[in-house]
């Protein structure tokens, strides 16, 4: 994949320029915010946005743009950290089946498919139902929910690279499957799994919305942009910037990385 094509590419572009707004805004909100995040002041109650708060304040007096600002490392958290794990599980559950084959591949793809079978945002909720809500759990169920998509990619791109000539050659030299699997296949395999996490990072982050907006995900006084939209929902008509502020920097983190997977995934399809 060359930089050249990336660079040319507008949806990647795009997206990743979204992107960059947003972790440039989580990395600002570490060391600053214009209010604290939790700052509630009565007298300034659903204040429509002025030069003292730029985007107005929430039903508590607090500052829309602190709370947003802080809510981007949420976001930012459990986004790549559920990712990471569907990543490292799903990959591993994928690269053992695929390069296995044989019964194990077969039992390790039927347990998959049964998770297919079950809605991962029902999942999520089960499992954050189950064990509590809050940060930690959210990550964990959100992580569990991309392990399928994870494996059945990395299945398939060991299946059919294991029966390529280099890996032939490499195993007849004496290359151990350890080497095989870390030197010749998964840097074949590595773009449509990039691809995959960075659909998987929206996907995340939407699930994560509807978590929060159920009261399952993260819980207050954490900002979180879910609990925000819950929050800002029976103040939609006196105060409907709440809801649309908060509503727009989710979709344009979400438009971010679907734009940078399609882009990716254009660059990947058409590489020569």
């Amino acid at each position: 994949m060359k930089w050249k094509q990336l660079v040319r590419s507008k949806p990647m572009m795009i997206g990743a320029s979204l992107i960059a707004l947003l972790f440039a805004l989580m990395m600002t909100s570490l060391f600053y915010t214009p209010y604290g995040p939790n700052e509630m002041n009565t007298a300034m109650r659903l204040a429509h946005p002025q030069p003292s708060h730029w985007w107005g304040t929430d039903n508590f007096g607090r500052d829309i743009f602190s709370r947003i600002m802080e809510g981007t490392q949420t976001a930012f958290l459990i986004g790549f950290s559920s990712v990471a794990i569907g990543l490292i599980f799903g990959l591993l559950v994928g690269a053992v089946a695929g390069y296995s084959g044989g019964w194990l591949d077969e039992v390790l793809m039927r347990i998959i498919d049964a998770k297919l079978a079950f809605p991962g945002i029902l999942l999520a909720i089960m499992l954050v139902t189950v064990f509590g809500p809050g940060l930690g759990n959210t990550i964990v169920a959100l992580g569990v929910m991309s392990i399928p998509a994870f494996s059945r990619i990395a299945r398939s791109g060991f299946i059919q690279y294991k029966e390529f000539a280099f890996v032939k050659a490499a195993t007849a030299r004496g290359a151990g499957p350890l080497r095989i699997v870390f030197h010749h296949i998964l840097p074949n395999i590595a773009s449509p799994l990039i691809v995959a996490a960075s659909l998987r990072f929206s996907g995340s982050i939407l699930a994560e919305a509807g978590l929060s907006y159920l009261g399952l995900g993260v819980q207050p006084p954490n900002p979180s942009w879910g609990r925000m939209l819950s929050e800002a929902q029976p103040f939609i008509v006196n105060a409907p910037w709440y809801v649309l502020i908060t509503g727009a920097v989710i979709t344009t983190m979400v438009l971010g990385f679907n734009l940078l997977g399609d882009g990716l995934r254009d660059v990947y399809d058409n590489k020569g």
